[in-house]
């Protein structure tokens, strides 16, 4: 690896701290909005509860740490038939912390043991590499979509302010410890 390709890496490791922290404080604002009702109410059709994508996201994130990075304190699973909002919330705090160490290591050019993304036991491995963080990214945006859609199809939309403000990506990083924004520490 060349000297410009490890400043590179080093810069995307630390971008990818507040990046994943920026998601996770997005999971939390839905949590923190959302009409306690809507939690394990029944959507309509065979689709999952806002309850059960919530832990589906955070078990999601343990098994890539699991995979990835079982050096790392692997967080506990959560059950989606018990889970509240405030085991929910706990949950994801943590598991994102794990998911950042994990990312920090693996994208941070320093020579850490991951070598390979293993998002799943049938999935082939991926080399580290932006599509790494990308891919977690688009799994919890995917979900973060279905939990916006569900609470309104059951009768909970989120405040305009909460839905669109989850978009608001200075705010974000500056309530995860970022003062300048995106672009400005990496």
């Amino acid at each position: 690896m060349t000297a410009r390709q490890r400043k590179v890496h080093t810069q995307l490791g630390q971008a990818a701290l507040h990046i994943f922290a920026a998601n996770d404080r997005m999971n939390q604002i839905l949590i923190e909005h959302l009409d306690p009702a809507a939690w394990r109410a029944k959507p309509p059709g065979k689709v999952r509860t806002i309850a059960a994508i919530f832990t589906h996201m955070h078990n999601v994130r343990c098994k890539w740490v699991r995979l990835t990075a079982p050096h790392l304190k692997i967080p506990r699973q959560i059950n989606r038939a018990r889970c509240s909002p405030q085991e929910a919330r706990a949950g994801l705090a943590e598991s994102a912390a794990r998911c950042a160490e994990m990312l920090a290591e693996a994208l941070g050019g320093s020579g850490g043991s991951i070598d390979n993304f293993l998002r799943d036991n049938w999935a082939s491995p991926w080399p580290v590499g932006p599509e790494m963080l990308y891919y977690m990214l688009a799994h919890e945006a995917h979900h973060r979509g279905q939990i916006c859609m569900l609470a309104h199809q059951i009768g909970f939309p989120l405040p305009t302010k909460v839905a669109s403000g989850i978009w608001n990506w200075e705010k974000l990083w500056k309530e995860c410890g970022s003062p300048h924004g995106p672009g400005y520490d990496s």
